[in-house]
């Protein structure tokens, strides 16, 4: 059409809203937006200092330097960093970066110290701490993200809102799965898939992990078995937030569907 159709959209836009046939969109409180922040800005210190650590040991292996301790930024590592003789003007970057790296790990500790004592009050946390690969930072992270657990009247939803769904193409009788979607907050889609690295060990999860790495190949296998253990632990959660009751193999009374932890195994 040629003419201008502001004044049409917006007769039909105020039309729907009277008949409620406008969904709402949920937007988090400041307290929330609060919490998101506070856990957002330590993961924002701990990649940048992630990215000095890995400055320092790139100096060494360029200089032919072995790095015979477990930890370099320990004390036997700073005692083997003060004991090189590297020239300038790596000696100097290396010291500065050193002194960087002390500063993260006050401000990070400063914190966890916070966030170790607002969570212990979050009706999220406690239960979330009780699923395979979760501790208390990811819990705290993932209990802000999610907000309010009953804006997701199902699991399946909220697996969606995580970004950990392939993108799905159809057409007729074609079903093709691509790349994740990636939709949704992407520190709960990360912090779902760091408890994943270490949920693939737990006795509930550790069949499954194994049979689907194996079964899609060494090159790609343990990141789509992490991913896919990664859905199963936001299903769970949803189930426990939902019906606040802790992680449990078993279906929860009133339950759909099982627990992700019982889905897993068959």
């Amino acid at each position: 059409m040629a003419c201008k159709t502001d004044k049409v959209d917006a007769r039909v836009l105020a039309e729907l809203s009277w008949r409620d046939l406008v969904p709402a969109i949920w937007l988090p409180t400041p307290e929330i937006r609060r919490e998101r922040e506070t856990a957002r800005y330590r993961l924002h210190l701990v990649k940048h200092r992630s990215t000095l650590k890995n400055r320092i040991h790139g100096t060494l292996i360029a200089h032919g330097h072995q790095v015979s301790v477990s930890d370099l930024f320990g004390v036997e590592g700073r005692r083997l960093l003060a004991g090189l003789e590297l020239p300038e003007p790596w000696a100097g970057t290396t010291a500065a970066t050193l002194e960087l790296i002390d500063d993260l790990d006050r401000r990070i500790a400063g914190i966890e110290k916070e966030l170790r004592r607002v969570g212990a009050d979050h009706r999220y946390v406690p239960l979330l701490m009780t699923a395979p690969g979760i501790g208390w930072v990811l819990a705290y992270t993932i209990a802000s993200e999610i907000g309010e657990i009953d804006r997701f009247p199902t699991a399946r939803r909220f697996v969606s809102y995580t970004g950990l769904c392939p993108r799905v193409h159809q057409s007729g009788e074609l079903d093709l799965r691509g790349r994740l979607s990636k939709h949704g907050p992407r520190y709960l889609r990360w912090a779902l898939i760091d408890a994943a690295a270490v949920a693939c060990r737990h006795p509930l999860y550790a069949e499954r992990y194994r049979q689907l790495k194996r079964r899609v190949g060494r090159q790609r296998g343990s990141k789509v078995a992490q991913i896919d253990l990664a859905r199963r632990l936001a299903e769970a959660i949803w189930h426990m937030l939902t019906h606040n009751q802790p992680f449990q193999p078993f279906t929860p009374a009133g339950a759909s569907s099982p627990l992700a932890a019982t889905t897993a195994l068959h």
